[in-house]
């Protein structure tokens, strides 16, 4: 199956997946709970989740499905889906438009294609395995996405989403944080999707799951930069991401190492 079939396909989930979140943005009747693991999870999540099972089993039935709210399908091949249906479901609850759904295509550990649909920012990115990295706003004309030329961690802008859960890496990304030449928490997909475009040139988490990650890795990548753990680990297995324009990636490991 060619990739940009594939890339094709998840773009017009996305438009769907769209639809069905910004109907429930802000919806006075939006119901939500809270996960085992203390997170919370809107109807939003669920039925976003769901409409795009039901298109990959129409379109891919071939293909595995692994998402965050419904887990994994039963059958297993070479090729994942990954989905993350809103991520940022934090902002998304309290009327916050940074949120986003992510939608990704892995063969084995490689990721073909990554699909991050902000509606409510009316911002889109999107990525295929050789096909380049793009953007675009408000459904307008697709620009190339392609990373900052900074070389100097003085010269850099960081973006992260939260100052918990560092732990011993908790020095080390003060130090970095100290280091650069500006800071802001962009937050959640947001942050990378930056980096990808070159508006920011470092962004760091130091929890994630694959599905955070997945479509961000082929979208940063194809835009020239680079994305790991924070120990260097190959993302999107690592369970923490650091996003860079590539130039600066060694130094910004090197102070994150506890």
């Amino acid at each position: 199956m060619p990739v940009s079939d594939d890339l094709a396909l998840g773009l017009r989930i996305a438009d769907e997946a769209d639809r069905i979140s910004l109907a429930r943005f802000g919806a006075l009747d939006l119901l939500v709970e809270t996960k085992p693991d203390l997170t919370p999870v809107s109807d939003a999540d669920r039925a976003v989740e769901q409409a795009i099972r039901g298109a990959l089993t129409r379109e891919r039935p071939d293909d595995a499905i692994l998402g965050e709210e419904f887990g994994s399908t039963a059958h297993e091949t070479g090729r994942r889906w990954v989905i993350d249906p809103i991520d940022a479901t934090k902002n998304f609850v309290r009327g916050v438009p940074v949120w986003a759904t992510l939608i990704a295509l892995m063969d084995g550990p490689d990721v073909l294609v990554g699909i991050a649909s902000a509606p409510a920012l009316g911002h889109r990115w999107w990525a295929g395995r050789g096909l380049g990295s793009w953007r675009s706003t408000a459904g307008g004309a697709a620009r190339r996405n392609r990373v900052s030329a900074v070389s100097s961690l003085t010269d850099a802008s960081l973006s992260y989403s939260d100052l918990s859960d560092w732990g011993a890496r908790s020095p080390g990304f003060d130090t970095l944080a100290g280091s650069v030449w500006r800071t802001r928490a962009y937050g959640d997909f947001w942050s990378h999707a930056l980096v990808a475009e070159g508006a920011v040139d470092v962004s760091a988490e130091p929890e994630v799951s694959i599905w955070d990650v997945a479509a961000l890795v082929v979208i940063v990548e194809e835009a020239g930069g680079r994305i790991t753990g924070t120990d260097g680990t190959p993302s999107p297995a690592a369970p923490s991401i650091v996003c860079t324009n590539g130039r600066l990636h060694t130094a910004v490991l090197a102070l994150l190492e506890p």
